[in-house]
């Protein structure tokens, strides 16, 4: 489904400045794999998905989707075929728009161009069901602006909109961060039961240790642009964050000194 070959980026190159924040990194995802993805600030975590994403080109390398060659693919014409969820809750939602309209402008994303904002009957029973799946009671609040709900309730809701276009790969980008840990945890629940009953193929981003261990089938550590350490789903069950820990500094030969990751 996703294969990242020889990705190689740096910033403010020939300066004094300069960082390599991918080093020739190589990634294969087949289809209904969920990574997930550690590592201490800096790592290049978030710069890998901006890659995928097409907020960001390779200065080398390739990005192959579904069999086809998107390296060079703007960013907008990804958005049908990737979805993505980010730490700020206020990121994926437009607040000054109703519930409906949000869902009206994720569900257009896949259809042809002159969709009009107006939500139709059927429509509308097509969202209340969708909400419903969410178990937070917003399909019978489908009018209310979506800047008034909750960041959990937000990013419950961004979520749904990500899944609306059927993408072939789904990015998490810390989407639990932001949370307060009820709130987390609720939407670490939805994330699982959303990526499982639609067959998605995800990768998440995440400081929380524990929560990578917990979701998905594979496991990958991040350190300074590379892949250093993985974890396939047999290899992912016997793994703790003591284990974790303990493979960066044999690896390394230092130990994890971002506090954030030790959450």
């Amino acid at each position: 489904m996703l294969q990242l070959n020889q990705i190689y980026k740096v910033f403010n190159e020939g300066t004094v400045d300069e960082k390599v924040a991918l080093n020739h990194l190589n990634l294969s995802m087949k289809q209904g794999d969920f990574v997930t993805i550690i590592g201490s600030n800096g790592a290049g975590k978030s710069t890998l998905l901006n890659l995928i994403a097409g907020k960001l080109t390779p200065d080398l390398g390739e990005v192959i989707l579904n069999e086809k060659n998107i390296t060079h693919m703007k960013e907008h014409k990804r958005a049908r075929l990737i979805g993505r969820v980010f730490q700020d809750p206020m990121a994926g939602t437009a607040p000054s728009l109703t519930i409906e309209e949000n869902l009206a402008i994720a569900f257009s994303r896949t259809k042809a161009r002159g969709f009009s904002l107006g939500v139709t009957r059927n429509r509308r029973a097509f969202f209340k069901e969708k909400l419903e799946s969410l178990q937070l009671n917003l399909e019978n609040r489908l009018t209310a602006k979506v800047g008034l709900l909750s960041g959990g309730e937000r990013q419950a809701l961004s979520l749904l909109m990500a899944t609306f276009t059927e993408p072939k790969i789904l990015l998490l980008d810390e989407h639990t961060a932001a949370l307060d840990p009820s709130r987390a945890e609720l939407i670490t629940s939805l994330t699982k039961k959303i990526v499982e009953e639609n067959k998605l193929t995800a990768l998440m981003v995440t400081h929380n240790m524990q929560q990578a261990i917990d979701l998905g089938n594979r496991l990958i550590m991040m350190d300074r642009g590379e892949i250093i350490f993985e974890a396939d789903e047999k290899k992912k069950k016997e793994l703790t964050i003591e284990v974790l820990l303990k493979e960066f500094q044999q690896i390394r030969g230092g130990s994890m000194t971002d506090r954030a990751i030790l959450v």
